[in-house]
């Protein structure tokens, strides 16, 4: 518990049997003043590892779940069928050592005492270690948030995947993405309904291991596709919407 709520942590996981202990053991090694646990639950989805990955979690201190669907979205949308009935708060984090565990204090405190609804660890205002994020990645992750800024008017700097976020706003969000899209589906659904969204700098660490997405060209091509394809589908939506609208008042007039 920190601050009277329960604070639960979800890690998508696919084949980081050398860094998934370290971030689960990092991230109960946070201490409440006291001395009692900041974080009350673990939850990983091994996404499909055909390492030691589960074993390994669940050595360090996590609860393990399964989905063999491989897509990001697919993996957070799994561990979330498994938080439990007390969880207010939920902490989303890598289990490749890229984020600095010890920073989800800050992410999990400014959601409370701000009482914001999501709150993001931008990479773009914290120090970047050398070889943390590829030229692809930042090109990438500055041309969404442009789009972002420019179709919402919103003041968005990262998409990155170090969040915490209210479980209660998080239902509301009814995520779906299943793939790259998940974090820019929070990011644009949050501004759409009108949430309150702070970013707070974080730290970005070389991860351990060779990247899913920026290591391989298949891998870039399929995030490019899946983060501009949630900004073009959302924003397609909201605009129908919007003329649907119109277009049933004018016919009452």
């Amino acid at each position: 518990m920190y601050k009277s709520h329960f604070i639960s942590v979800i890690i998508p996981v696919l084949d980081e049997e050398s860094a998934i202990g370290l971030v689960v053991e990092e991230l109960l090694a946070l201490k409440n003043p006291d001395d009692s646990l900041l974080i009350d639950e673990i939850i990983v989805c091994d996404n499909g590892s055909v390492d030691n990955s589960t074993q390994v979690a669940i050595n360090a201190g996590a609860f393990v779940v399964h989905q063999p669907e491989k897509g990001y979205g697919a993996a957070c949308l799994k561990a979330m069928e498994y938080l439990n009935a007390e969880s207010s708060i939920v902490l989303f984090i890598d289990g490749d050592h890229s984020c600095v565990s010890a920073q989800s204090v800050p992410l999990i405190t400014t959601l409370i005492d701000h009482e914001q609804d999501l709150v993001i660890g931008t990479r773009v205002k914290g120090k970047i270690s050398k070889g943390a994020l590829t030229p692809p990645q930042l090109f990438g992750n500055q041309l969404a948030t442009f789009l972002i800024r420019l179709l919402w008017k919103a003041n968005i700097t990262d998409l990155g995947p170090f969040r915490a976020i209210r479980k209660q706003s998080l239902n509301t969000l009814k995520m779906h993405d299943r793939s790259f899209g998940w974090t820019v589906e929070m990011q644009v659904k949050a501004i759409q309904m009108g949430f309150s969204i702070e970013e707070i700098p974080v730290d970005s660490l070389k991860r351990i291991g060779k990247s899913k997405i920026s290591g391989t060209l298949s891998g870039v091509i399929g995030a490019g596709k899946g983060i501009l394809g949630m900004i073009f589908n959302l924003w397609w939506a909201e605009n129908i919407t919007k003329d649907e609208i119109y277009m049933k008042r004018s016919e009452k007039s």
